[in-house]
């Protein structure tokens, strides 16, 4: 259910599966920052002597020449008595005509209802591409940031804000509309991605490096983006190890985002083979996957520069553990298939409600295992039991030896410590959280980790989840493995 009479922006992408997972607001912030800097240097490499169309809300977020001659705005604001929100808007071949230099802006009011007045967005369309970003605010008070290049879901953008001239400004309507008609919504030309991939990359060393330096809570934007400011960590206060895991884990999840998005609209093609289907999907799988073990890495580091350990965005709901498993289980049976392994999944009939984050549950489960498997060598049989116990549903992993009689004693692996958060194991030349770092990551879920080494198995996992229970029927539970 939408939360007004017209979905928001956030809304819209959310139902596209566009949203990345909600995080800090320096966060999101940050992204929204490096995404305008590149679709600023994107429009300026592509738009040469054609026009364009831009939306955006609160304020206008472009301010080179080359593109305020050659871009409309339109900025939607909710600011009363604003004397622009009359402008009348000009038509493209009215710019033209009369050979101004560059063509009038408009702006347009948002009712204070709205939930579209605490988002800022900017839709884009040219002859070439069409673009949406989103940055919203949460009820939690954390942030969002979204961006799709994909026509559908831009066009959705659009119809819910053309809905909102309707109701604001219908004469006004037809003609905005007209505008946006004239640029056809078709999937972009695969480069036009892998550009904004590479100029996100160009943007990001700049933001690091300025976010390391300042050292100061409070980071003014670059000037052609009004308004803006960023709230980040004190850099005195957090080591810099734990800098470095932020940026490299945003630096290796942005191409691989670009690159998933371009897989994705290549998918959507019905005149692929086969073949070539197959290995799209594979590479769709691979980027989801390593997108989502970036997002554990940023979280680990979110989570050990905030005060006592405790991170903001730890919303804790109950939820369905039979829909988080279901989902879990394929990812954790290819994850041993591909290291030659097999895996028995052993369930209660009916599974219990769960309180958790829904948002991190599957990613951090996901990522357990996924280093789990690489703990063990060939042929190794993995057990996973859920148990309820007591106020808690107990899960566990269990490696099985392959001869329970003539089982040698397991050594545990060999691991070196990188910093904080980060073990290096030399023989597999794997890199993974510590224990402390994923320990606090089920911590900020509502859960618990315990880990034993027991001779003839190696390491065995438990997790403990709450249930949803009344507080009359809780018991005591012993974590004992």
């Amino acid at each position: 259910m939408y939360e007004w009479i017209l979905p928001s922006l956030s809304e819209v992408l959310a139902e596209s599966q566009s949203t990345m997972a909600e995080c800090s607001p320096a966060k999101a912030e940050r992204q929204w920052r490096i995404s305008l800097a590149a679709t600023e240097n994107l429009l300026i490499n592509t738009l040469a002597a054609s026009k364009g169309l831009v939306l955006t809300a609160p304020a206008p977020l472009f301010s080179q020449p080359i593109l305020t001659q050659n871009l409309q705005t339109v900025t939607f604001t909710a600011k009363p008595f604003n004397p622009l929100a009359l402008m009348p808007f000009q038509m493209p071949t009215a710019v033209m005509e009369t050979e101004q230099d560059s063509p009038e802006e408009a702006v347009l009011p948002l009712l204070p209802a709205d939930p579209l007045v605490v988002e800022q967005f900017c839709l884009v369309f040219t002859d070439k591409f069409r673009l949406v970003l989103v940055l919203a605010e949460c009820k939690d008070g954390h942030k969002k940031f979204s961006f799709s290049f994909e026509p559908e879901v831009v066009q959705q953008a659009w119809r819910a804000i053309g809905a909102r001239v309707m109701l604001t400004n219908p004469d006004f309507c037809a003609q905005l509309d007209a505008v946006v008609q004239q640029y056809s919504p078709v999937a972009p030309d695969y480069r036009i991605v892998m550009q904004f991939s590479q100029l996100l990359l160009q943007e990001l060393p700049s933001e690091v490096s300025k976010d390391v330096e300042v050292g100061t809570n409070v980071v003014n934007s670059p000037s052609h983006i009004p308004n803006f400011q960023t709230v980040i960590p004190n850099a005195a206060s957090s080591k810099p190890d734990v800098e470095l895991l932020q940026a490299f884990a945003h630096e290796v999840r942005t191409p691989l985002t670009t690159i998933r998005t371009m897989t994705r609209l290549l998918l959507k093609r019905r005149d692929l083979p086969a073949n070539v289907i197959k290995r799209l999907q594979v590479i769709d799988h691979e980027c989801t996957e390593q997108i989502d073990r970036m997002e554990l890495l940023f979280k680990a580091a979110e989570l050990e520069t905030c005060a006592a350990g405790k991170s903001a965005n730890t919303h804790l709901t109950p939820m369905s553990l039979d829909q988080v498993l279901q989902q879990s289980i394929p990812r954790w049976q290819q994850a041993a298939n591909r290291r030659n392994l097999t895996l028995e999944v052993v369930l209660p009939q009916q599974l219990p409600t769960v309180v958790s984050n829904p948002n991190m549950l599957d990613r951090v489960l996901t990522g357990l295992m996924e280093n789990f498997t690489r703990n063990l060598p060939a042929g190794s049989h993995i057990q996973v039991q859920v148990i309820p116990a007591g106020d808690q549903l107990k899960l566990q992993l269990s490696p099985q030896p392959q001869c329970q009689e003539t089982a040698d004693t397991v050594a545990p692996p060999i691991r070196k410590a990188l910093g904080q958060l980060l073990m290096f194991q030399p023989e597999t030349g794997t890199i993974s959280l510590n224990l402390n770092a994923t320990k606090h990551l089920f911590q900020a879920i509502g859960g618990k980790l315990i880990v034993r080494q027991r001779p003839q198995y190696g390491e065995v996992m438990t997790i403990f989840l709450p249930l949803e229970v009344s507080s009359q029927h809780k018991q005591s539970i012993k974590y004992e493995v």
